[in-house]
């Protein structure tokens, strides 16, 4: 039944988007500043209410809810055009959603569990990330796109998302020896999220700078650069520098309220919310001040603080800000694409971003666990489970969403990273239990 309301929602959509010049153009006739406060307004109406309905409809079906968001942000192009000659706009707004995000996936991660973990977890968040990096750009050079676009979107494509891996894991029961692949997937999202801000900021830059990366051999070079070496250095250990004073202030929050947990009224623990959403905010401006990563800073904060676990002082707070983050955020940052991507470009494109995703998904992401698994102890169905587990998600969108600002030109880099978003929510969330009663690791 579902299935023919998805269908109904995107036939309304599609009607909507008809009629919506009429309406914008009606619109941009309001006397002053009305104009853009309408218009403002009417794109903010069209996230929440069909952001809403995808969440919806989603249940009981095959397709993630980001998928259904995605998708129906581009049918509704026209309808959300306002946006597009306003660049900064989406990209402020996905950067603030973002790091706001980061910060959730580092409370996610227990502490003392990653730090069980914590040497493969880096293995394969930041080795791994490098290795699909480099087998995903000479396949897309293959494939006939040009140097930057295959760069930037093997960068961007190189981050999973968490949002629909842990629905998938907690619907698998693990057997003992194997339970730790839950939190291991978990954990890798979370740091190469991190990774893959920094590497793509780090290449956009050097790009810009006019380096050629029109071969392998010239973007390797440019990359491991000692200016470019000594550059990402900065942004990790800056961005870790501005992530520990993110944590200590959130430290002392946390002292605070849990010696004032017993008299806090209801009023009290509403202004809990301000900061919370605060401090991954301006970690992440402190970070930039200081010429670190943003959004390793707003993961490093919240992994140490970590403080929604087993803290009742601040559960209602973070369950807040889950459900705010869950229906506002991340369809926000999914529809942000439409204003890019219009139904012609997905299809002119479609071929393609099938070719990609399924080397991303069968070529890359295999070679990559393989090889940066090679220096632990995980066996080999271990490795193949690792091997299924490559959505992309919110976190790319962010990078695309960013990386078109500065690179207008690039035409297919935004649908190309639609196509490999929309396969690998839909794909591999669905074939993950298969797989794993497959291997025989699940109860």
């Amino acid at each position: 039944m579902n299935y023919a309301k998805i269908v109904g929602l995107f036939v309304g959509a599609f009607l909507l988007n008809m009629i919506a010049p009429q309406i914008l153009e009606r619109l941009a006739h309001l006397p002053g500043t009305e104009a853009a406060i309408a218009q403002t307004l009417w794109c903010l109406g069209l996230f929440l209410v069909f952001g809403w309905a995808c969440s919806k409809l989603a249940e009981g079906t095959v397709f993630p809810n980001f998928t259904l968001q995605l998708l129906v942000g581009i049918v509704l192009h026209d309808a959300l055009a306002p946006i597009a000659p306003e660049i900064m706009i989406p990209v402020v707004v996905c950067t603030a959603l973002a790091a706001i995000i980061l910060k959730g996936g580092g409370d996610e991660v227990e502490r003392l569990d990653f730090l069980k973990i914590a040497y493969p977890t880096m293995l394969i968040a930041v080795l791994g990330y490098l290795i699909t990096f480099f087998v995903m750009f000479p396949l897309m050079l293959l494939l006939g796109l040009d140097g930057k676009t295959s760069a930037l979107l093997a960068a961007i494509i190189g981050s999973t998302d968490p949002a629909a891996l842990i629905p998938t894991l907690k619907k698998i029961v693990f057997k003992d020896q194997y339970k730790r692949l839950a939190g291991l997937s978990i954990a890798e999202s979370a740091v190469n999220d991190a990774v893959g801000a920094i590497f793509v900021g780090a290449l956009a830059t050097m790009i810009l700078a006019g380096t050629s990366v029109e071969t392998t051999a010239a973007l390797t070079s440019g990359l491991f650069s000692a200016e470019n070496m000594l550059s990402l250095g900065r942004q990790f250990l800056f961005g870790t520098v501005a992530g520990v004073i993110g944590w200590a202030f959130m430290y002392s929050y946390e002292r605070y309220k849990s010696t004032h947990h017993q008299n806090t009224g209801e009023a009290e623990a509403a202004y809990d919310f301000a900061i919370v959403l605060a401090v991954p905010l301006v970690t992440f401006v402190l970070a930039q001040a200081i010429h670190g990563n943003g959004f390793l800073a707003a993961f490093i904060a919240g992994l140490l603080a970590n403080y929604n676990h087993n803290n009742q002082a601040f559960q209602k707070t973070l369950i807040t800000m889950e459900i705010k983050i869950e229906s506002i955020a991340k369809p926000m940052i999914f529809m942000m694409v439409g204003p890019f991507v219009s139904l012609d470009d997905l299809w002119a494109t479609a071929g393609l971003g099938f070719v990609i995703s399924v080397l991303f998904m069968l070529v890359a992401r295999p070679v990559a666990v393989m090889i940066s698994m090679l220096p632990t102890n995980l066996n080999m169905k271990d490795k193949l489970f690792l091997s299924a587990i490559r959505e992309t998600g919110v976190i790319p969108v962010v990078l695309a969403v960013i990386t078109v600002a500065q690179f207008p030109e690039l035409t297919q880099l935004m649908p190309l990273t639609a196509w490999v978003v929309v396969w690998t929510l839909t794909i591999l969330p669905a074939i993950t239990p298969w797989w794993s009663r497959k291997l025989g690791i699940v109860e």
